[in-house]
């Protein structure tokens, strides 16, 4: 059964799932591989697309373009989960 809103710590997950130097370093480097992206053209601003790391940042993987992808956002939270990231 899921959640009710009232009945999570919103201040607790935030700390724990995002509030981490090594969390905001991660973000930063995705970030800058979509900006990067859509300088390229390859994604634009609400086009559906993500992405994708093909060795996940948190797995040691670079944030160099060898380790982009682009993908549909349903393929990449299919692929973090299938790899135990997400």
């Amino acid at each position: 059964m899921p959640q009710k809103p009232e009945d999570r710590d919103y201040k607790k997950e935030y700390a724990r799932d995002h509030a981490s130097a090594a969390q905001r370093a991660n973000r930063g480097k995705r970030n800058k591989a979509r900006y990067k992206l859509a300088k390229a053209g390859k994604v634009k601003k609400g086009d559906g697309k993500e992405v994708h790391h093909k060795t996940a940042l948190s797995n040691g993987g670079g944030n160099n373009s060898d380790n982009w992808q682009v993908v549909s956002r349903a393929r990449n939270r299919r692929q973090a989960r299938k790899n135990g990231t997400a």
